[in-house]
């Protein structure tokens, strides 16, 4: 069964916790070299954020990919955001778990909800919004059911409308929900270190 692979590889790396702001924080760094760092709230165990990040070419440090939360500005220099801005009208892209789902959030989607449709393409392994007036499409993969090896299924796929956000949810299968549990018991008993503490302490 592949389920526990994932899960194996989540325990095998090595891990540390810090504890600020109401979030513990978990940077996990993998036999491979890649680094990926999770936000969860204490309260609640949910997931913020998640990012990646891999050594380039040069076997320099590359830049942190967004998985989960909301993204890095690609404009971090101050010239540079003086030269160049990125539409604020521009539809901004994001995901937004909830405990029991994967959400995704497209703001600045201002026409009604019957313009758009949500399906998923199981031999692609992605989810592809469209809409009737031509104005927007978007694939998207969903990189848990890949890193579990579960299969896409059309039937926990919904989308719904506000505020000119599209709000795409997709129901966590049992078996991700299972493992994301078995996880949270794991990352509980690392020794997080507190803010102010320095580093942060290695399982």
């Amino acid at each position: 069964m592949a389920v526990p692979s994932w899960l194996e590889r989540l325990r095998a790396a090595s891990k540390t916790a810090l504890v600020q702001d109401g979030k513990r924080k978990i940077h996990y760094l993998f036999e491979d070299g890649k680094e990926m760092a999770e936000e969860y709230d204490i309260k609640t165990g949910q997931l913020i954020s998640r990012k990646w990040r891999e050594k380039n070419t040069l076997g320099g440090t590359g830049k942190w990919q967004v998985e989960v939360g909301e993204p890095t500005s690609p404009l971090l220099g101050a010239l540079e955001s003086e030269l160049i801005t990125e539409s604020s009208s521009n539809p901004i892209f994001m995901r937004k778990d909830t405990l029991s789902s994967f959400q995704w959030r497209i703001r600045n989607l201002p026409y009604p909800k019957e313009v758009y449709s949500v399906s998923v393409e199981e031999e692609q392994r992605c989810c592809v919004i469209r809409t009737t007036n031509k104005k927007y499409y978007k694939k998207f993969s969903l990189p848990d059911l890949d890193r579990y090896h579960l299969p896409l299924d059309a039937a926990a796929l919904s989308f719904t409308h506000a505020n000119n956000t599209l709000i795409i949810t997709y129901q966590k299968p049992k078996e991700i929900l299972a493992a994301e549990e078995q996880l949270q018991k794991e990352l509980k008993k690392i020794k997080a270190a507190n803010t102010g503490d320095g580093d942060c302490k290695t399982q």
